[in-house]
């Protein structure tokens, strides 16, 4: 079939003309030239085929700005020498949005933005595709004629899919970028998410669930590839079908939920449709699911609405299953490799229950693309001590099994394949963090005694048996919050009466002497159990969960107290109540904690001796009936994370407003000290767990307005330990209180500097 001529309206974008630029692009990309002059060769393969008088390739730099790296029919010398700022132009409204940009009449467009270097002023139709690598842009690939005209869809078609081949051979480093003036190559070697547990790794690669590498991306016979895609398709709702009608799933395996809604993914005919296009425009089976999981993912990471956010990870992982479907390996026989002693595991997602299946002893580090701080695998991450990085975009994209990266957990950062440099700085702050840390082991026996003579109690956040052994190393005084609900979390059903009564007691005997509080069961919200039945609710932090479930679905409740009392024995209990709002709803626990210990009188049980009862303050409403409150609790304990999110109205796990507000922000302190004072006046004790709690300045702060006792990380003891020897809290009170008094804002940088007078340990 003969090329269409520019007169006729549109690129010769026909299948059999596609599949030419394929090929050509293949051999293009075997050759030995360096990458610009691959690149150079790319844009006159691309022009001369599609029948363009322009084509020109931008990539992405480090700044986020686009730099012209390759043209055919605007001015060369304008090569290297052009930048468009993130979203600036056309070329930049394209890489902004990851969507094609189409217009007849380029330069009588809003957005455009006229570069006299380029001399481009004598084309007037332009059409622009993103250049896109598991949804994120690497760059932008443009073709341009001086007849007006609105390419076709199939011209459009026929861009992205080039576009595709070439981020591939991007990513593989066939095609380096070459970018002057010090930019960097379009995939950065240093990759930024969010510290979730503090530590430092130098290590190699294991992918979790690994991405089947996509080697093949043009088909040499596209029936026999159309129907190796629908035998695949056929397999994946095949297994899908017999995971759900599964009465029991395996422990780190999908709960229900998400099977369903990748069943639902798998029968849109939508989706398969797009895939069977893509097989026909003349890619593999293989590059098609890539192709279309690329552009879905683009799309549904512009959608604000958290729901879409969600089922795009159902999307990603329904792709990989069907990816690993047609290379042959089944999901469940996906075999973890044996670890090297430096593992650093990455993964898009990750459960809780996954994490621990590692060997523990060669896990170093961990970095996953979507997490926070408060996500329950982070929670395991602190628990078992190991440098973890959430929130790092793309790095799936970035790496392969074996290579070598550094997880930097107090910045943030993420290096790949470091240089000698980097390797080298980082082992001296290596070194450093082992010499502090040998010197917080020195401590590990010592009270935590201030100047003045004040008794610090320093506790430790537990919620797995694993973590008892960080009584020891940490020298702690106890437990100051176990959650309970990370052991029905990391279950594959409901645990039993006798395994919940198995661990509590176990717990309670590592403790020996030392105190526990056993939070009672906190799940709803973020907190999903999978064989429970959750209807999706629209902010499920202030929605049913916590002690609002319970109440609700009092058997849950129940069962756990009878075998919290069987643990105990005549041992002390202490029970933490959490997600309280009223005062009400603590009447309401204790009557059912009355009926259980009278329930094991009656069966001639031990019942402990003392059990207390306590709540964390979590709900604002509660810091306007404290009075009321401190006379139906035996303690209470504040609960930073959650009442700052309260009391602030931002959401901790949202990246733009989870770190607006400062914790030593005054009002914050202000309702701290509100409890503290009303314990004080009613003779209860008053305590914090949260991560407020186990930074050294923030516990400067926490001291000065009168609490004497924090529950922490594990890690956290030592550095805050270090502190308090070195603090006279009576002056940090006469410090802050004025400032209480008086300010609005944070006082972080005059704590900062009363802690730099003072030489305290920060």
């Amino acid at each position: 079939m003969p090329k269409r001529s520019i007169e006729d309206g549109h690129l010769a974008s026909t299948e059999p003309t596609l599949r030419l630029i394929l090929r050509r692009l293949r051999e293009t990309m075997a050759e030995t030239s360096d990458g610009q002059r691959r690149l150079d060769k790319i844009v006159r393969l691309v022009s001369s085929l599609m029948v363009a008088e322009v084509c020109s390739i931008y990539l992405r730099r480090q700044d986020q700005s686009l730099e012209l790296f390759a043209t055919e029919g605007l001015n060369a010398s304008a090569v290297h020498n052009t930048f468009m700022k993130r979203g600036e132009g056309l070329v930049g409204r394209c890489a902004e949005l990851a969507l094609p940009v189409n217009e007849p009449d380029a330069q009588s467009h809003p957005a455009f933005s006229y570069r006299p270097e380029t001399g481009e002023e004598i084309y007037h139709s332009f059409l622009a595709v993103p250049i896109l690598r598991g949804g994120e842009v690497l760059g932008v690939l443009t073709v341009q004629n001086k007849t007006p005209r609105h390419y076709s869809d199939d011209d459009v078609e026929a861009l992205q899919t080039t576009a595709m081949v070439l981020a591939e051979h991007l990513v593989s480093g066939v095609v380096p970028s070459l970018a002057s003036g010090g930019a960097s190559r379009p995939l950065d070697d240093l990759v930024r998410g969010q510290a979730i547990a503090e530590g430092l790794a130098l290590g190699h690669v294991v992918l979790h669930a690994p991405r089947v590498a996509v080697t093949e991306l043009i088909a040499t016979d596209t029936p026999a590839e159309l129907e190796r895609l629908e035998a695949a398709i056929a397999e994946l709702k095949s297994t899908l079908d017999a995971l759900i009608s599964q009465s029991h799933l395996e422990r780190a395996g999908e709960h229900r939920d998400v099977l369903e809604a990748y069943r639902m993914f798998a029968n849109d005919r939508g989706w398969q449709r797009r895939l069977i296009e893509a097989v026909k425009s003349g890619l593999t089976a293989e590059a098609a699911v890539e192709q279309v999981q690329n552009r879905t993912r683009a799309r549904m990471l512009r959608l604000q609405d958290p729901f879409w956010r969600d089922r795009l990870r159902d999307l990603d992982d329904l792709s990989d299953r069907l990816l690993r479907v047609l290379v042959g390996i089944a999901g469940k026989d996906v075999l973890r490799p044996e670890l090297p002693p430096d593992t650093i595991i990455v993964a898009r997602s990750m459960g809780a229950a996954d994490l621990l299946d590692y060997d523990r002893e060669k896990l170093k580090g961990l970095v996953i693309e979507e997490s926070s701080s408060h996500s329950h695998v982070a929670i395991v991450a602190r628990a078992l001590g190991i440098a973890a990085v959430g929130g790092a975009r793309g790095i799936m994209e970035r790496i392969e099994p074996g290579c070598s990266v550094i997880v930097d957990a107090e910045a943030g950062e993420v290096y790949i394949r470091p240089s000698p440099q980097v390797v080298s700085l980082y082992s001296d702050k290596a070194r450093f963090r082992a010499r502090r840390q040998r010197q917080y082991d020195a401590l590990r026996g010592k009270p935590a005694m201030t100047r003045d003579g004040q008794r610090i109690d320093l506790h430790i956040n537990a919620g797995l048996p694993v973590d008892m052994a960080h009584l020891d190393e940490a020298g702690a005084d106890g437990i100051g919050l176990y959650r309970t609900e990370l052991q029905f979390m990391i279950a594959s059903s409901l645990p039993r009466l006798d395994r919940q009564t198995a661990t509590y007691r176990a717990v309670l005997d590592a403790a020996g002497k030392r105190p526990v509080v056993f939070r009672t069961l906190d799940i709803g919200g973020d907190k999903v159990l999978p064989y429970l039945r959750n209807e999706p609710e629209e902010n499920p932090a202030l929605g049913w969960r916590g002690v609002r479930l319970a109440l609700d679905r009092p058997a849950l409740l129940q069962t756990q107290l009878r075998a919290m009392i069987r643990a105990a024995g005549t041992r002390p209990l202490t029970l933490m109540v959490p997600m309280v709002s009223e005062v009400a709803e603590i009447h309401a626990v204790r009557a059912l904690v009355e009926g259980e210990l009278e329930r094991a009188r009656r069966r001639r049980f031990d019942v402990p001796s003392p059990l207390r009862l306590g709540i964390m303050i979590e709900v604002p409403s509660l810091l306007f009936a404290l009075d009321d409150l401190m006379q139906a609790v035996d303690f209470v304990s504040i609960g930073s994370n959650d009442l700052m999110q309260y009391l602030y109205a931002a959401d901790r796990g949202n990246e733009r407003v989870g770190v607006r507000f400062d914790p030593l922000g005054v009002p914050f302190l202000r309702a701290i000290r509100s409890v503290v004072d009303a314990g004080r006046r009613h003779g209860r004790p008053v305590s914090l767990c949260g991560e407020m709690g186990g930074r050294p300045l923030e516990a400067v702060a926490l001291l000065a307005v009168g609490l004497r006792s924090l529950s922490m990380a594990p890690a956290s003891i030592g550095p805050v330990k270090a502190m308090i020897l070195s603090l006279d809290i009576a002056r940090a009170a006469a410090f802050v209180e004025p400032i209480l008094a008086s300010g609005s804002g944070s006082i972080r940088e005059e704590l900062a500097r009363f802690a730099e007078n003072e030489g305290l340990e920060i």
